[in-house]
């Protein structure tokens, strides 16, 4: 039997989420939820939007799963802290794995994570909690993603690699054998990441290199 689930968030992610929940999971998208300042709206897809501050009174934890389909916003912030605040309250969350993608058997993904279409994933990956991997992406063997990362589309991450919590990671990004990402890294799309990264740094170009005097936190995603 399908088991309902509720939406946090109603942006054009939380959109796409429900289309890939409803048509290829076993879930069934009761609504979705949102903070009251920003209730817009009373349905969406056909489905009720409540306020998050309500939410237990509306689809209490024992009769629902939730996702918070939140993109990189804040460097994966907003979504961390509605992940974190739903855990609190004693939500249990949903995992999206594509029926397209390739996910090798021994591979671990988290809780709140989304995996689309085409992302190839090898022996020994492990994909933390409140991760979002766009199509198309390549995560080499034994390589580690850790909680709160957002990879775009096209990346190639080879074997052995970490992704530092909070990430991001553009398209068509490269990442050589065993490279560490610190955390809190914008990595720039068709970045060459040939070797460890600092902490809280913007990295472009081929070889990648840190932008001077600049914080990742100073993106806007």
């Amino acid at each position: 039997m399908s088991r309902p689930l509720v939406l946090i968030g109603a942006g054009e992610f939380a959109q796409i989420a429900c289309e890939y929940f409803e048509h290829d999971s076993d879930y069934d998208v009761v609504a979705f939820s949102v903070e009251r300042d920003y209730l817009a709206q009373s349905t969406l897809a056909g489905r009720p939007v409540v306020a998050y501050e309500t939410l237990e009174a509306h689809y209490p934890p024992a009769d629902v799963d939730v996702f918070v389909a939140i993109p990189a916003s804040q460097l994966n912030r907003l979504r961390t802290r509605f992940y974190l605040d739903a855990k609190r309250r004693g939500y249990r969350f949903a995992t999206y794995v594509s029926t397209r993608a390739f996910v090798w058997r021994n591979a671990g993904v988290g809780e709140n994570s989304f995996i689309f279409e085409s992302n190839v994933i090898q022996p020994f990956v492990r994909i933390g909690n409140n991760c979002i991997l766009w199509s198309g992406n390549h995560v080499g063997h034994r390589t580690v993603v850790h909680d709160n990362v957002f990879v775009t589309s096209h990346a190639v991450i080879s074997g052995y690699c970490e992704i530092g919590e909070n990430s991001f990671i553009g398209v068509n990004a490269t990442f050589n054998d065993h490279v560490k990402v610190a955390p809190d890294n914008v990595i720039g799309a068709g970045a060459l990441v040939t070797r460890d990264t600092e902490p809280g740094r913007i990295y472009v170009g081929s070889p990648a290199k840190p932008v001077p005097g600049k914080s990742s936190l100073d993106v806007r995603l």
